[in-house]
């Protein structure tokens, strides 16, 4: 299958480089992208011809900004070896000196958690700012028998670790085919018995009843299903959500609010946000 690639350029901005590019990042993986290449200038950044259509990037919020003005192309691209590119990019993350996510061609470095994902194109390495606030979130919390769910699963990556902080059972659900397969594969290799992986979105949910819900998708998605996570969790159960920036937190808090939900804490990186809530 053909792929068409994006060739992004920063021409100018008033906000860091670095924190354009990973916004950008993060926002075109939302609307569909899989693989990105990041360069001096800018992203190269890649989707299956199929899947793509011009109007995807209206929905791509960094690009209307006035902070940062972006150049770009577009051009189809033959089939490449995508998994080839990722480990040529892929490098190992530690949050918090705690927790080490890395390929399995990167060495252990021996902290208290080490997650190892193949750096293939599902959402959630680490690297995006979403990911890394869920898991100091996660950090926080006694998970111990914890019934959890991970509610746009991407690579598995939060649901595996939440079984290393003794959570089970666990339920990793992806609208994504190749989100579902990669957490499917992750978990494996990762030697996790606990996690139960579902093709789907939230109408998945019937009766289920979870201590924590973890969600770390995009705003709209976020709103849309508040009141489904919110009927979806024990009482005094807890809600981790990420996915959105810091002027999105009014929205949020008032769909929260509005469905019994109360804020315990907030978490911020580069703009980007987690919030923790209670069910009351």
């Amino acid at each position: 299958m053909n792929y068409i690639g994006c060739f992004f350029k920063i021409d100018k901005a008033s906000l860091e480089m670095q924190t354009a590019i990973d916004i950008l990042i993060a926002e075109l993986g939302q609307v569909g992208f899989e693989s990105f290449t990041e360069n001096p200038d800018g992203v190269e950044a890649y989707i299956k011809k199929n899947d793509w259509n011009a109007s995807l990037l209206d929905d791509v919020q960094i690009l209307q900004s006035e902070e940062v003005t972006f150049s770009y192309d577009v051009k189809e691209i033959e089939q490449v070896n995508w998994n080839q590119e990722w480990e040529n990019n892929f490098e190992p993350i530690v949050v918090d000196d705690q927790v080490s996510i890395r390929a399995p061609f990167h060495k252990n470095p021996g902290l208290a958690y080490d997650i190892v994902i193949e750096p293939k194109m599902s959402f959630g390495t680490g690297h995006h700012e979403t990911t890394h606030l869920m898991i100091q979130h996660l950090l926080d919390l006694d998970l111990q028998n914890k019934k959890v769910l991970d509610m746009g699963c991407g690579t598995g990556i939060l649901a595996i670790f939440a079984e290393m902080k003794g959570a089970g059972p666990i339920d990793a659900i992806d609208i994504d085919n190749w989100c579902y397969e990669n957490s499917l594969e992750n978990v494996e290799r990762n030697n996790c018995s606990a996690i139960s992986v579902f093709e789907g979105d939230s109408s998945l949910l019937k009766s289920d009843s979870y201590d924590v819900i973890i969600a770390n998708i995009n705003r709209n998605i976020l709103l849309q299903d508040m009141a489904i996570y919110a009927d979806s969790l024990k009482e005094n159960g807890i809600l981790l959500l990420s996915g959105f920036y810091t002027e999105d937190i009014e929205k949020i808090n008032e769909s929260a609010t509005s469905n019994g939900l109360k804020q315990e804490k907030k978490l911020v990186r580069n703009n980007w946000v987690g919030l923790k809530y209670v069910n009351l």
